[in-house]
């Protein structure tokens, strides 16, 4: 697979003249949106080719040097850590100027870990990350990211802060997190980020997510009360009503004060998905050929059902609200491999279901360059603000690259090596469509 680069002078690190002027002019379309002083604006286009040049540390020192004494680091860790610039203005200009070039075919929903020393970094503690495979001392961030065939673009970033975090004067003061910040679950964050991402000038796309987002009740109803659609990862403990489940209200017994009962009773008892599953039979399945990368083709065996999730019955005591249960159990296979939930309409064809609900993995893809090629993790500083500029200009820097790759008119070279100093742009048709769910929590 070719992989497009970045041209730099190899001596210094620094950008091409031309791709340098397409970039500063990016910056500064999208930066005049969020920024209202010139010094602003200047720090960010300094910030942004730092993260662009090469370098395998892209934390503020480092990423200074690279600059050849264009930048200050005094003024770019104000410009970070304390300037009162919106972040979340500077990301709604990237995405309503780049989502068009995308078009989005889904909005994944996940979060991942910021390994870290010490424990004055906001939100920091002994948590569980995917990016460790453990227990460890770490932030973690939720994120929205929307995909397609053609390219992808995070859509929003949230700083998880555990309950302790929330509840310590002390740690807030020093980390300089806003009063107004409350505790919210990581599907709480999430729901923020598609509501917000909802409301700009994009188009919409189905929300897809892992379990952790999936089994969440109170995620799937506020979504569906807000005409977003998803695909959402399920364990095979989810309980459901199954198909041709019959409904009502039981009336009030005579005689009995009170308001009438609200929750409505069905004609069965709730079933778990894993053995719901085990009582289909061959016919009940079905092997679908769907679009993977390029143009490739994938198939595996599929059961698609309408159903009734019980727990917003029996529990939230809502009405009773059919959806799609999506079940692959590949050939060959003792068990199902996966579960989905979905909301999408009754008429959605077999074909969009599976693929949607196999496309998550690309998540993997937009951290690894993320991560990997632009420093998101590399952040040092302590500040609750600094995160989310950070994350932000990040952001700003993988829109740029997505805008060189897929613009015909920008003059690049191709390389088939990706070990190359220069950072590789995005490319949504890196890694197989079968790859295992993201698992970098």
């Amino acid at each position: 697979m070719a992989v497009v680069v970045m041209e730099q002078d190899v001596a210094t690190g620094s950008l091409a003249p031309a791709v340098k002027a397409r970039m500063e002019a990016f910056v500064a379309q999208v930066a005049g949106v969020a920024m209202s002083h010139p010094v602003q604006r200047g720090n960010a286009e300094l910030y942004v080719r730092g993260l662009l040049a090469a370098g395998a540390r892209k934390s503020l020192e480092p990423l200074v040097e690279r600059l050849d004494g264009d930048g200050d680091y005094q003024s770019l860790q104000q410009f970070l850590a304390d300037s009162p610039w919106d972040s979340g203005r500077l990301m709604a200009a990237v995405v309503q100027r780049v989502a068009p070039v995308v078009h989005a075919e889904a909005w994944v929903l996940d979060d991942t870990g910021f390994p870290k020393d010490g424990k004055r970094s906001p939100g920091v503690k002994r948590q569980y990350s995917g990016t460790l495979g453990k227990i460890g001392n770490c932030q973690i961030g939720v994120s929205l990211h929307a995909v397609s065939e053609r390219a992808t673009l995070p859509l929003g970033w949230a700083l998880y802060l555990p309950e302790d975090w929330c509840a310590d004067p002390e740690r807030r003061r020093r980390a300089k997190i806003p009063e107004e910040v409350v505790f919210q679950t990581k599907p709480q964050l999430g729901v923020g980020l598609v509501m917000q991402a909802a409301g700009w000038a994009i188009d919409r796309a189905p929300v897809l997510g892992d379990a952790a987002y999936g089994e969440n009740t109170q995620l799937r109803g506020e979504l569906d009360s807000n005409g977003i659609e998803y695909v959402l990862s399920i364990n095979p403990d989810t309980t459901i009503f199954a198909p041709g489940a019959v409904f009502h209200v039981p009336d009030r017994k005579p005689g009995r004060p009170g308001r009438s009962p609200a929750a409505h009773r069905s004609d069965r008892e709730p079933i778990a998905v894993g053995e719901y599953a085990k009582t289909l039979t061959d016919e009940d399945f079905q092997t679908v050929a769907f679009r993977g990368t390029g143009k490739t083709r994938v198939s595996s065996r599929f059961a698609f059902k309408r159903i009734t999730a019980a727990h917003p019955v029996t529990r939230d005591r809502l009405a009773p609200r059919q959806e799609w249960l999506i079940i692959e159990w590949p050939e060959g296979h003792d068990t199902p491999s996966d579960y989905w939930i979905s909301n999408l309409p009754a008429r959605t064809k077999p074909q969009r279901l599976a693929r949607l609900a196999r496309l998550r993995w690309m998540i993997e893809l937009d951290y690894r360059q993320l991560k990997g090629e632009l420093g998101l993790d590399h952040y040092e500083g302590r500040s609750y603000l600094g995160w989310y500029h950070h994350t932000a200009l990040v952001t700003t820097s993988h829109a740029f690259l997505t805008l060189e790759r897929t613009d015909p008119k920008a003059q690049r070279r191709a390389s088939h090596s990706p070990k190359r100093s220069a950072y590789s742009c995005p490319s949504s048709t890196a890694g197989p469509v079968t790859a295992t769910p993201a698992n970098d929590r």
